[in-house]
């Protein structure tokens, strides 16, 4: 073992702790922007029982991990990434990722944890294939992505509304094979 598992260059995937998640989260979900790249519903402030609720529900799924991302530098408390719908038989999974911290988008965190969950996806869990998706109006997400090794495998066409205009909706997934070759 040449690398502690969960941690990357700059970040370390870590347990979801749902008391001292919940206000970082409620506070995330304030920013109409994070929101409109997160999720497809429209954007809301949610409170922090709500999510606090929310994720002591995901510490007991038995189809996918939950973790936090935090920073090595600091161990701030800087976004989510979630493995989950995990067809055991197949070897699928479903990845999703945000970071809530604005000031630090666009600096290699959402990348480095992109780059940590499919080393403990492949390597960990045996899993053969992890899919995603994410919005056409989010092209940072779409080049970090690429950059991990995910390829585009379809478009569910003028899938969202936003702002008075149709988006697509991109399907993207990795291959074992493929991130073996990105990796090597």
């Amino acid at each position: 073992m040449t690398r502690p598992l969960f941690q990357g260059v700059l970040i370390r995937l870590a347990a979801v702790n749902a008391e001292t998640q919940a206000d970082a989260a409620a506070r995330w979900s304030r920013d109409p922007e994070y929101s409109r790249l997160l999720d497809s519903d429209p954007a809301r402030p949610v409170p922090a029982s709500r999510v606090k609720a929310d994720l002591e529900k995901q510490e007991i799924k038995n189809d996918g991990y939950s973790f936090s991302i935090r920073t090595l530098t600091g161990d701030q408390l800087i976004g989510f990434l979630d493995l989950d719908g995990i067809q055991w038989s197949h070897g699928n999974a479903h990845l999703a990722i945000g970071i809530g911290e604005r000031e630090l988008w666009g600096k290699g965190y959402g990348t480095d944890a992109m780059q940590e969950a499919l080393r403990f996806a492949f390597d960990e869990l045996n899993l053969h294939r992890v899919t995603l998706t994410v919005f056409e109006y989010n092209p940072r997400a779409v080049r970090t992505y690429e950059k991990v090794g995910f390829r585009e495998e379809g478009r569910l066409r003028q899938h969202l509304n936003r702002d008075g205009r149709r988006w697509d909706m991109i399907y993207m997934g990795i291959l074992r094979s493929e991130w073996e070759a990105e990796s090597s």
